[in-house]
C-alpha cells in the first residue's frame, strides 16, 4: 500500500535521523540539447563488476558533501552486480586521465530509464563539464527504444540542481520526504562531510537503507 500522506505541520525525527525532501523529474519525449562548450582531453570509459574500489573512490568524491550514500552501504557483491549488469551503464568522465564525473544510467525496467547517478567532482562545477555530461546522457537515454527519461534531485543536492534539470528539459512530476539515518554516524561518510547539513544526535549501529 502508499505511504500515508504528512499531515500539513511540524514533525519531529528520531535523533540520528535526517529528512530530506525529494523531486522528482521526467522527460517524455526526446529533447533538444543545449550548446556546450568544447573542452579537449575528456573520455568516458564504462564500469564493470570488478569496479567497486573505482566506482566507490568516484562516488564519494562527487557525492561526500550533498549527502550521497546509497551506494556506500552496499557489499562488493552488491555493487558489483548492479554496476556489472548489462542494462546498467555506469560511466566514468575522465579529463587527461583523471576521474572527474560520474553518470548512470539504468535501464533495467523496461521501456524506462533512470538517470540514477549524475555528478562532478566540486572542484570542476560550474565549468561547463556538467552540460557536456548531460548531453551524453541525453543521446544515451534516447539512443534505447525508451518512453520515459527520469531523474530525482533533493534538497541535499548542489543548489543548482534542480534548475539544472529542467534547463535540460526535465519536467518535475512529484515531491516526496525521505526519512533516513545520516552516514555519517554509521561511519559511512566522515563526521565532517556535508558540512551544510546539521549533526545531531549519536551512532546509528541498525543503519539501513532502502536505496538501490
Amino acid at each position: 500500500m502508499p505511504d500515508a500522506p504528512l499531515a500539513v505541520g511540524y514533525h519531529s525525527l528520531p535523533r540520528g535521523c535526517l529528512a530530506n525532501v525529494v523531486t522528482c523529474l521526467e522527460i517524455r519525449e526526446r529533447p533538444l540539447l543545449r550548446p556546450a562548450p568544447v573542452i579537449s582531453g575528456l573520455s568516458l570509459q564504462r564500469m564493470t563488476a570488478g569496479d567497486t574500489a573505482r566506482f566507490r573512490n568516484l562516488f564519494r568524491l562527487v557525492g561526500q558533501d550533498i549527502m550521497w550514500f546509497s551506494r556506500l552501504v552496499l557489499t562488493d557483491d552488491a555493487l558489483a552486480a548492479v554496476i556489472g549488469d548489462s542494462r546498467v551503464e555506469s560511466l566514468v568522465l575522465m579529463r587527461d586521465g583523471a576521474d572527474i564525473g560520474l553518470l548512470e544510467l539504468d535501464f533495467r525496467q523496461e521501456g524506462e530509464c533512470e538517470l540514477s547517478f549524475f555528478g562532478l567532482v566540486p572542484e570542476v562545477v560550474g565549468t561547463g563539464l556538467g552540460r557536456i555530461l548531460m548531453n551524453e546522457a541525453l543521446s544515451r537515454a534516447w539512443s534505447q527504444p525508451i518512453t520515459r527519461l527520469w531523474v530525482h534531485t533533493c534538497s541535499f543536492d548542489h543548489p543548482g540542481a534542480l534548475a539544472f534539470y529542467q534547463r535540460s528539459g526535465f519536467l518535475p512530476y512529484q515531491i516526496m520526504v525521505e526519512v533516513h539515518h545520516d552516514p555519517r554516524l554509521s561511519g559511512h561518510l566522515p563526521l565532517q562531510a556535508s558540512a551544510q547539513v546539521p549533526l545531531i544526535g549519536g551512532p546509528s549501529p541498525d543503519f539501513q537503507t532502502s536505496n538501490k
